[in-house]
């Protein structure tokens, strides 16, 4: 059955593609552009290139094309949360805060201003309908799979969302493109922060956040350095800690394992596998639930990063959260991170992990209070 669709055309080559499927379906599809990062002082946002680059593809095809601005929603609903968080000592993920807000939200109220019935976007996941309702799903390419990041999207939103996308490999995706004779058929992929561009994160950040030095310590305490700002570690890293060589200790590689916001401190350990670095359990704030009501306690299987592997887990519902059990330990778990739940390729939704159990025989207290 024919549709009125708005594809979300970033001026990237997926979305170029999703149009061009959907127009070769015979459905009705007009292009929605939206610029939502208006600052590029140094040039790094790619907000002129994009618009440029969506509206050859836009005429290639042959679909008329709008543009909208939601710089204030995005600053408002996902910059100001991103920067509260890294101030927080947390580790934010933008982008499941930007699909939520913006992509399936803002932008999906404006799809229906302009008359759409759906809104198409170049995602690779795939939603199935079926029992009355639309399942978000994995896509068929797991190398390229972006449902981990679509895990808040409200229902409602996916029941008038289409994924053209989810059944294809990123080579064929491209291959239709270049055919096709579409002027993106071969720009690299995007790897920055959601909207505001590939740039370095380090200076961005600092821009926006006063940085407070502290003190490197081990879990016993022992001072081996000085950081220059919680704010640009995570639980697990490796890199720019400056701590090598220390004479009383082996050359085995350090890690941060622990965030010390109320002494501005940074524990780290040696060992990649260290027993501090693993979590057996985790709890959540509020999880944004896809799927139909579940049991008190719910075996599924969790992912706290993109392309990371799930590992199976239960969990166990709370007055605000949920507790997840998980059946082998993960590591680098941090507060902050998103939780993303799945019953076999199904995503059931997600939660922001709020803290974290270390496995046994491991005291350290890993929780972000």
């Amino acid at each position: 059955m024919s549709e009125r669709v708005i594809v979300a055309l970033s001026g990237g080559v997926d979305s170029a593609v999703a149009a061009l499927l959907l127009r070769r379906a015979g459905h009705e599809v007009e292009a929605l552009h939206m610029s939502n990062w208006e600052e590029d002082e140094a040039g790094y946002c790619t907000a002129a290139t994009d618009w440029q680059d969506a509206r050859l593809v836009a005429e290639a095809i042959g679909i008329p094309i709008h543009r909208v601005s939601f710089a204030t929603e995005y600053r408002e609903r996902v910059f100001a949360h991103f920067l509260a968080d890294y101030a927080a000592g947390l580790t934010p993920n933008p982008d499941v805060l930007c699909n939520r807000e913006v992509k399936f939200g803002a932008c999906l109220d404006y799809m229906r201003r302009l008359g759409g019935s759906c809104l198409a976007t170049g995602h690779y996941a795939r939603i199935e309908v079926g029992s009355g309702r639309a399942r978000l799903c994995r896509a068929r390419d797991r190398d390229k799979d972006q449902s981990y990041f679509l895990q808040q999207v409200p229902r409602t939103a996916l029941a008038a969302t289409r994924f053209p996308l989810g059944d294809l490999t990123k080579g064929e995706v491209r291959e239709l493109a270049r055919t096709a004779g579409l002027p993106v058929h071969d720009r690299p992929d995007s790897t920055g922060i959601c909207f505001i561009g590939e740039r370095p994160f380090r200076a961005f950040l600092e821009s926006y956040l006063k940085a407070v030095p502290g003190p490197i310590e081990t879990p016993s305490g022992e001072r081996l350095g000085r950081h220059d700002g919680l704010m640009y570690h995570t639980i697990g890293q490796r890199q720019g800690l400056k701590i090598g060589g220390l004479a009383r200790h082996a050359g085995t590689p350090w890690y941060v394992a622990h965030k010390d916001l109320a002494r501005n401190a940074l524990i780290v350990v040696q060992g990649h596998d260290h027993p501090l670095l693993q979590s057996s359990a985790f709890r959540t704030g509020p999880v944004a639930w896809l799927a139909p009501a579940p049991a008190a306690v719910l075996a599924a299987s969790v992912q706290v990063r993109h392309r990371q592997a799930a590992v199976s887990c239960r969990l166990a519902w709370t007055a605000d959260g949920a507790e997840v059990l998980l059946d082998a330990p993960l590591r680098g778990v941090a507060p902050g991170q998103h939780a993303a739940f799945y019953a076999g390729d199904e995503c059931l939704g997600g939660g922001v992990i709020l803290a974290t159990l270390g496995v046994a025989g491991a005291h350290l207290d890993s929780s972000a209070a």
